[in-house]
């Protein structure tokens, strides 16, 4: 299939807007730049064209993009499907995120918020090809690091916060102490 490398620059790039989504609607792969829009152009039509599913791998290391890249794939099919659900379809999918991260991230010597979880994000089309509805599933790549974590790194961010949270009366009766990363801050 279709390889594209992208960096992360760590900074906005002008490069993700309406109007460069709309430059590459319609068009063949090759005819323009590489570019996360042409990849998930080639998948729309290629669904369309052919009436199957088409997937695409987001892959790299932490800290490399793989959720804004997911984020601006979901935002061109959106764009391009005119889909009635246009209002920020990335933004639904990706509402979940937050508790995900808290039970899913955690600090590595890399990284303060690494990803320590794959995520499997399926959109659905109707039969005009316009965006119904989409589902994520998630699962955990370090099951170790509940019991165990390396010097310089911690266990998942929910341990912590519910650490913190054991002096709420709603977390009385589970009985929760001080992390010893809590009573050090």
């Amino acid at each position: 299939g279709i390889i594209l490398v992208a960096i992360n620059p760590y900074k906005e790039l002008p490069i993700y807007g309406d109007a460069i989504i709309h430059a590459y609607s319609g068009q063949n792969m090759g005819d323009m730049d590489p570019h996360i829009f042409a990849v998930a152009e080639e998948a729309y039509k290629q669904m369309a064209r052919n009436n199957k599913n088409q997937s695409i791998i987001v892959s790299g290391e932490s800290g490399a993009g793989k959720t804004v890249s997911a984020r601006y794939t979901m935002r061109y099919f959106a764009t391009v499907s005119k889909s009635s659900s246009n209002a920020h379809v990335e933004d639904k999918v990706l509402a979940s995120n937050p508790i995900t991260e808290a039970v899913g991230n955690a600090k590595t010597t890399r990284n303060d918020n690494s990803s320590r979880f794959g995520k499997y994000t399926e959109i659905s089309f109707d039969q005009c090809y316009q965006i119904i509805g989409a589902n994520m599933r998630t699962y955990l790549l370090e099951k170790s690091r509940v019991v165990f974590q390396s010097e310089n790194e911690r266990n998942y961010h929910i341990f912590y916060q519910l650490c913190a949270s054991a002096v709420q009366p709603e977390f009385k009766h589970l009985k929760l102490g001080m992390s010893q990363e809590n009573n050090l801050l």
